[in-house]
Formats: C-alpha cells, structure tokens, sequence
C-alpha cells in the first residue's frame, strides 16, 4: 500500500487550486453579460421619455439641442452611450443623473427596450 506523506507543498497546492477555482467562480459570475429584456425595459422608459418619446423635442438645458431619437438605435449604441453618461464619459447633466441611478441590467432592458422600436 502506497501512502503519501503529509507535505505543505502538497496541501499548498491544493489550496492554490482551491483559491484559483473560487476566483473564478465569483469573476465569471461578476462580470457575465447581462442579458437584457424588452419587456422589462418597456416598464423602465419612464424618465426617457420625457425628452426622447417627443419627436422633434429640443431641450433648453444646460443648452437649447435636438434631443436625439433613440428608439430603433443598436443595443450595444445604447448601452455604451448609457455607461458613459454614469462613468462621467460622457457629459450632459440630465442623462448623468438619470444614467447614474440605473444598475448594469437597468441599462441592458431599457437598451434591448428600444432597440426593438421603430
């Protein structure tokens, strides 16, 4: 009968392997995609469309603009757009502040939301 001896090289090792695949059990979680849902985002739109639900609405703060019409526009335009406004990427005060209250799947459904609109 063949039994190893006690070694911390040993123990070290499997506790190495234990360490690396808990890591990557709590990473591949914390940074998946999130998927959006448009049915979800549809209940999300609120304070959208305040300025982009009106067409052809120009907005007089900080500055008079065309407000942009987002429905129709690519999912990944919108979430990229979203996340830079909250980064501070981007800057506009009122996107910024609505921007900043939504969470990674806030963004994903109301992105998926008005991807799918015309």
């Amino acid at each position: 009968m063949n039994i190893k001896h006690f070694s911390y090289k040993n123990c070290s090792n499997t506790l190495f392997c234990l360490v690396v695949l808990l890591y990557f059990f709590c990473c591949n979680n914390a940074i998946a995609e999130v998927s959006g849902d448009s049915i979800a985002g549809r209940n999300k739109i609120s304070m959208c469309v305040g300025c982009h639900g009106i067409k052809d609405y120009k907005t007089a703060f900080p500055k008079t603009y065309r407000v942009p019409k987002i429905a129709g526009q690519r999912n990944e335009y919108i979430v990229s757009a979203l996340k830079a406004y909250r980064s501070g990427e981007r800057n506009h005060p009122s996107m910024m502040a609505v921007a900043s209250s939504m969470t990674d799947q806030d963004i994903a459904d109301v992105a998926a939301f008005y991807s799918t609109q015309r």
